[in-house]
């Protein structure tokens, strides 16, 4: 699997290279963060047994390529329905914080003692988890609820494509931890659709899930259907939601993606969410538009 996305340094999460983002070669990719934080999140007890319905990532500020402290904790505990919530935060002062680098919950209470003293809060997440719908509700379910986008072409049948916005050989989130095999040209502007695949372990030793998977690849969603060029303009997505209906299977991540732009609005890339057996939910960003900076 080569090098990971992160490593733990005592109670600090270091990110390497591949967690790079394209906008400041200082500042993470939003996925990185984001499935860091979704594994964290299924493995949080009691309730690792619920089904994570919903994903929420407020990006405050660029979060820095130096350590980071992560904490996490139940805020609405149940047997039916609990709400989960995470802070990542960089160290201010370079000394770091104290943080959970294993991601282990405890009983509802945070996982660490990072604190409003750990450091400059970059991310806030949340989760929703809910009991998972039993064979017999989903047999009497009428056909009407049923998804109908259609499952994309299998990821064999993309063209394998190395993403980087200058075109660099350097290691980033996009060129070199995600493999892709794109189904659209990925030059051309407007709508597009693109099946990714993570090479490398979030953490050494730690199998991916296919939910961080999935949490790794909605964050490219203003990428893939980019409705202005590179070279012009930048449009940074401040938020990722994700809502699913079942939860992801195996490696692979479809995104069927597309950016709204209106004069006077605000930007919205949505992305239709899929594994290679189909659908799986959507995605959507809240993009921060402008031309780039000379």
């Amino acid at each position: 699997m080569g090098e990971s996305i992160f490593r733990a340094e005592g109670e600090r999460l270091a990110p390497t290279e591949q967690a790079r983002g394209p906008w400041d070669p200082r500042a993470l990719h939003g996925g990185a963060p984001a499935a860091l934080i979704a594994s964290v999140f299924e493995r949080l007890q009691p309730g690792a047994e619920l089904r994570i319905a919903r994903l929420g990532f407020e990006f405050l500020r660029p979060i820095p390529l130096a350590p980071l402290t992560l904490t996490t904790r139940i805020v609405r505990p149940g047997r039916r329905v609990q709400e989960l919530v995470a802070e990542l935060r960089a160290a201010s002062d370079g000394s770091g914080g104290n943080g959970d680098s294993g991601g282990n919950g405890g009983s509802g209470g945070e996982t660490g003692a990072g604190g409003e003293q750990g450091g400059l809060l970059v991310c806030r997440a949340s989760a929703l988890r809910v009991q998972e719908v039993s064979p017999a509700a989903a047999a009497a379910a009428s056909p009407a609820g049923g998804v109908d986008e259609r499952a994309l072409p299998a990821p064999e049948t993309g063209k394998p494509v190395r993403f980087s916005l200058d075109g660099s050989n350097e290691a980033s989130f996009a060129a070199s931890a995600m493999e892709m095999r794109w189904l659209d040209d990925p030059q051309a502007l407007g709508p597009g659709r693109v099946w990714m695949r993570l090479r490398h372990p979030l953490l050494p030793g730690r199998e991916l899930t296919p939910m961080a998977r999935l949490a790794a690849t909605a964050d490219f969603g203003n990428g893939v259907s980019a409705a202005l060029p590179f070279d012009r303009f930048v449009f940074i997505n401040a938020d990722l939601t994700i809502h699913l209906h079942r939860q992801p299977r195996g490696e692979w991540i479809g995104l069927d993606a597309r950016t709204l732009l209106d004069d006077g609005g605000t930007g919205l890339a949505e992305s239709v969410l899929h594994d290679v057996h189909g659908p799986v939910g959507r995605a959507f960003q809240t993009l921060v538009v402008g031309p780039r900076p000379a």
